[in-house]
């Protein structure tokens, strides 16, 4: 015999699961301190600065 499911409590646990893993991929992407936005734009900076200048010139336009 199968086991007696709570449909309304089956649904709510459901949405409480998907609020929770919404909220653990807003704290990744929006709870980094100031500093730690900052060192990390600073260094994707540098790391453009270095790639173009490795760039090498031949005259025409990049397509």
């Amino acid at each position: 015999m199968g086991e007696i499911v709570n449909l309304r409590r089956a649904r709510k646990d459901r949405a409480r699961r998907e609020k929770d893993a919404q909220g653990q991929e807003n704290r990744i992407a929006f709870g980094r301190s100031k500093a730690e936005r900052a060192l990390s734009s600073a260094q994707t900076r540098l790391e453009t600065r270095r790639l173009d200048a490795h760039r090498r010139e031949t005259g025409e336009e990049p397509a």
